[in-house]
């Protein structure tokens, strides 16, 4: 009996890992923003945490509709261009199928096994070869907007939770520096993990999250300090 072999391709984590990485980088970067210019304004520890608290809460919800909303659309669009390709393939099936042959020529594919292929391909299932070869939507990349919209609160919360903790642990004078510099070594675990998760072994993704993620800490702390009121 033969052996399958089954192959997993990091592809597979896109649809989820792009807005669990969102998520969590805008969770750490914001609450930690936000709780170093009001610590900057000369806040109170409690006005500091209801601060941080409403950040966490409204950031999660809004990370959640606005993934779901953005990844909707691009679920709409995928189903567009299939209702079109259907269509196109009921009305005029010999120009799919020249159209598709003249895919695989294009890919280097002699004129006459190309067009072995595309009857094959359109013999046993035309739609998703269509799908595939000619407008590029695959099952690993499709839109999922309930996956996405989940994955980015969950993640979130997650993110913004850590300066949370910091905050509330950490002595209010010197909070001002505390919740940002641990926030910028939870930055750097997260770019640790990201490039796990895509493959990737560079130091690239690390500093990338972590110099973008102080630069906005730094401008809401000015900001904080500026104008000594909450922002």
């Amino acid at each position: 009996m033969a052996r399958i072999h089954r192959e997993y391709h990091l592809t597979d984590r896109i649809s989820w890992l792009r807005a669990a990485v969102l998520g969590a980088n805008d969770g750490i970067v914001s609450t930690a923003s936000l709780i170093a210019g009001v610590a900057a304004a000369s806040a109170g520890r409690s006005d500091i945490l209801l601060a941080g608290i409403a950040g966490l809460v409204a950031g999660a919800m809004s990370m959640a509709a606005g993934e779901y909303v953005s990844v909707s659309s691009q679920a709409d669009t995928e189903g567009a261009d299939l209702a079109r390709e259907k269509r196109e393939l009921a009305e005029t099936p010999e120009l799919e199928l020249e159209e598709l042959t003249n895919i695989y020529i294009g890919r280097g594919v002699e004129a006459d096994l190309a067009r072995q292929v595309a009857v094959q391909m359109t013999a046993k299932d035309a739609l998703t070869a269509h799908a595939r070869d000619e407008l590029g939507i695959v099952h690993e990349m499709r839109a999922r907007p309930v996956q996405a919209a989940a994955a980015s609160a969950a993640s979130f919360a997650g993110g913004a939770a850590l300066p949370l903790l910091v905050a509330a642990l950490a002595p209010l004078s010197a909070l001002g520096w505390a919740s940002p510099a641990a926030s910028l070594l939870f930055l750097a675990l997260l770019g640790v993990w990201s490039a796990r998760m895509a493959g990737v072994r560079s130091l690239t993704p690390i500093v990338r999250v972590v110099f973008w993620g102080a630069v906005a800490m730094a401008i809401t702390a000015g900001a904080g300090a500026l104008f000594g009121a909450v922002v």
